[in-house]
């Protein structure tokens, strides 16, 4: 499939990353030439200097022959003349684009993205998904990481290891007897940094960060068999008031559970904003690291702490800052992925990182076929992809054990006529069955020639 990514950003490259290692035509358009530089210096990718929305650039970059484009710049104007140039001029078939101003997300206003309007097939808004992945880890305060799969059925938790832990020093193969009953698989331990898919013989340690797929009425005893407590979240504090900030906010007070939220924001403008737009919510203005402030919203009270402004160490210091206080529970918003491995020594319960939600969102959708869910892991370092089974899929018919999958692939859980129910050597694979897999990044190509994911939209 012939690519065209324009923005190299941290979003634009990690999505040149994966569809450039899965052997697709990949061409980096981007108006800074040091960041075209280091798309084609560190992938295997082509690369064009210039602004995206310019005829003249997306002919150079391929797009006559191009099956889809990506606008993923910073600017939502360009983005979306990119996409009409790309339809109008070049007849892409498949344009994706990511907006985040509110006004162009308002759903009065849909019927902008059709083809006879802005022909925009996926829109994208990294303020929507951060909003949503916020929302899922205030549903699972004891887990770092947290996804759910199967249209609400299953769900993929991150849960670390402690040395109070229960299952520490004991193999995967006896969790499984003990718990024969229990929905849930580890699909992936993180250890000194390095994540792998474990096998039946591997034990838990202390340390170690475990990636857990499970039906959704089994998280909680899950958790438990892990050593965590689950808490009700009634009062929640939001560093950060802007469009990050904002949407949580928004979020909250939807909940079909009263929420007590306030928020904190540094810009008055920003404040006022925040004021006007929300019923419920208490906005204050100032600084979020101010133990003053923190103290006047009530942080030590709080079963949790969101910090989420557009500077990293300024929500790693309040999420410090907040568990000083007293506050429970500390997520903050970290963009740079090299600043996760400081959260666990400066005692940040878990983060959002707002450019894998947004890759894996779309990935979701670059994955068409009958793939129906894709979630990044970490640094682009595995995915859990979730498909429906083809009648031509080398699986059909076929028992799990029966199944070439790689080394670095386990299988989360399976659907079949509405039921998730839990993976064994035996259960055998039909058409028409969903299957969440867990791969590395490594293991991604032969996964999907697996589902035949590619021959049936390529």
């Amino acid at each position: 499939m012939k690519v065209i990514i324009c923005g190299a950003g941290q979003v634009g490259w990690q999505i040149a990353r994966h569809l450039s290692g899965e052997l697709n035509d990949v061409t980096v358009v981007d108006n800074n030439p040091d960041l075209v530089r280091r798309a084609t210096e560190t992938l295997d990718v082509q690369g064009i200097a210039g602004f995206a929305s310019y005829p003249d650039v997306l002919e150079r970059a391929g797009a006559r022959d191009a099956d889809m484009i990506i606008a993923a710049t910073y600017s939502d104007e360009v983005n979306m003349v990119t996409c009409q140039v790309a339809h109008s001029v070049f007849g892409i078939q498949r344009k994706i684009a990511r907006l985040r101003s509110k006004s162009y997300l308002n759903a009065i206003y849909s019927d902008l993205y059709r083809r006879e309007h802005l022909p925009i097939d996926v829109v994208i808004s990294p303020e929507r998904e951060v909003a949503a992945a916020a929302m899922r880890r205030l549903s699972a305060p004891s887990a770092f990481d947290t996804e759910t799969f199967m249209d609400g059925q299953a769900q993929l938790v991150g849960l670390s290891v402690d040395e109070e832990s229960p299952v520490i020093n004991t193999p995967l193969r006896q969790l499984t007897d003990l718990f024969s009953t229990l929905r849930a698989i580890v699909v992936g331990i993180r250890r000194e940094g390095t994540l792998f898919a474990p096998e039946p013989g591997d034990q838990i340690f202390a340390g170690d960060e475990c990636y857990v797929f499970c039906h959704v009425d089994d998280v909680n005893r899950t958790m438990e068999v892990f050593g965590k407590t689950q808490k009700k979240q009634d009062r929640v504090v939001i560093v950060g008031g802007g469009n990050v900030g904002l949407e949580v906010a928004r979020a909250l007070e939807e909940h079909k559970t009263r929420i007590h939220a306030k928020v904190i924001e540094r810009d008055r403008r920003n404040a006022e904003r925040a004021a006007e737009a929300l019923e419920r919510t208490i906005v204050l203005h100032g600084d979020g690291l101010d133990a003053g402030l923190l103290a006047e919203a009530g942080i030590a009270r709080a079963d949790a702490m969101l910090a989420v402004t557009d500077d990293d160490r300024t929500n790693m210091l309040a999420a410090v800052r907040a568990k000083a206080e007293g506050c429970r529970l500390a997520i903050a918003l970290i963009n740079d992925p090299t600043l996760v491995a400081l959260m666990p020594p400066l005692g940040i319960d878990a983060y959002i990182n707002p450019r894998a939600t947004t890759v894996s969102s779309i990935l979701r959708h670059i994955r068409h076929g009958r793939v129906r869910q894709v979630y990044s892991i970490g640094d682009a370092e595995a995915e859990v992809i979730e498909a429906e089974v083809l009648s031509t899929s080398p699986m059909a018919g076929q028992r799990l054990r029966d199944i070439d999958f790689p080394e670095g692939v386990l299988v989360g859980a399976v659907r079949k006529q509405g039921k998730v129910v839990r993976p064994t050597g035996e259960l055998r694979i039909e058409e028409g069955d969903v299957i969440a897999i867990f791969a590395m990044a490594d293991d991604v190509p032969e996964v999907e020639r697996l589902m035949q994911v590619s021959i049936d939209f390529f």
